[in-house]
């Protein structure tokens, strides 16, 4: 059955991608809606072969709307989201606005899509992108053998920061290779050939990025129990994120036994190949691409029973898009 399909956000890097993502994969789509501030109404998006002209999202947008993908930021969201559900749509919110609020499911569609029957203010939340892609990997690994810690660090992507974060990582790069002062406005210092730990404190010197790893990953498996280490950092690497993960487990996993349970597990693309140099999971090719890619599946040398992983997905896809888009597919 076609649907009414309003994209809150439509401009930004993550919307544009939705409507690439409703796009490519056929959805039912009855009429796309694409909505944002008053400073972007007017422009046209390329849509369904034709394009959308963008209009100013106001509390009377979504009259007759069945759907409505957020990625607009969570102020937007927690103001929006509710008049959006409260005129009949289901809300699938990309933001961190609903994320941890209990009556609020948060959802990936290959990890645990059931929980999504129960939304009493008719929202769905979207993971964090780091998160989306780990949880995807270890849920297999997961049901077989339940997760006890999770040590990951991750590689993340400009693109994760938004379109003006990619134009810096362009325009510092330019000035450093050109011997010229770089500015610094979007990010907290260089980004071209650094690394850079830049979102907000959290709690006990951890980033707000890390504990969303945490708190999202036991919400998602269901499992308060489960722990998590995370260490995030900002990479000069313009879309696509990377993540090692050291798993371990209630019962001993080897190596062996997790790449037959990744082989055929949905969402993921297991990379086989033995060690050697280049033969892994990388950013560039995984950009532009729907799955997630599992390599350097590892038994680890000090732990025994836990294993060692390399997780890359694109993060503007799977790590937000395409997660909204496959959610309003399974409704």
């Amino acid at each position: 059955m076609s649907k009414v399909v309003a994209v809150v956000g439509a401009t930004g890097a993550v919307g544009r991608e939705m409507l690439r993502t409703l796009e490519a994969r056929k959805f039912p789509v009855k009429r796309l809606i694409a909505l944002a501030s008053a400073r972007t109404a007017g422009t046209t998006l390329p849509f369904a072969g034709g394009t959308v002209t963008v209009e100013e999202l106001k509390p009377t947008s979504f009259a007759g709307v069945d759907i409505a993908l957020f990625s607009a930021g969570a102020s937007v969201a927690r103001e929006y989201g509710p008049i959006a559900a409260s005129a009949g749509a289901i809300v699938i919110d990309n933001s961190s606005a609903w994320r941890m609020d209990a009556d609020v499911p948060l959802v990936v569609p290959e990890v645990n899509m059931g929980a999504a029957a129960r939304r009493p203010k008719g929202i769905i939340a979207n993971p964090n992108c780091s998160t989306i892609q780990m949880v995807v990997a270890l849920k297999p690994l997961h049901d077989a053998a339940r997760l006890k810690h999770i040590i990951v660090s991750t590689y993340q992507a400009t693109s994760g920061k938004g379109h003006a974060a990619v134009e810096e990582l362009h325009a510092q790069t330019r000035a450093m290779l050109e011997g010229r002062p770089h500015d610094a406005k979007v990010f907290p210092g260089a980004i071209a050939f650094n690394v850079l730990c830049d979102w907000k404190a959290g709690a006990n010197d951890y980033s707000e990025e890390e504990w969303k790893m945490v708190n999202e990953t036991r919400k998602i498996m269901g499992d308060e129990s489960i722990g998590v280490s995370p260490t995030t950092v900002r990479v000069p690497v313009v879309n696509g994120h990377s993540e090692s993960v050291h798993a371990v487990f209630h019962r001993a996993m080897t190596a062996k036994e997790a790449k037959d349970l990744l082989r055929h597990a949905e969402g993921v693309v297991l990379v086989e190949d033995p060690y050697a140099p280049g033969k892994h999971p990388q950013p560039l090719q995984a950009s532009g691409t729907d799955p997630v890619y599992v390599g350097r599946v590892r038994d680890d040398l000090a732990v025994p029973g836990a294993i060692d992983l390399w997780i890359v997905s694109d993060n503007l896809r799977k790590g937000a898009a395409l997660n909204a888009v496959q959610i309003a597919e399974r409704l």
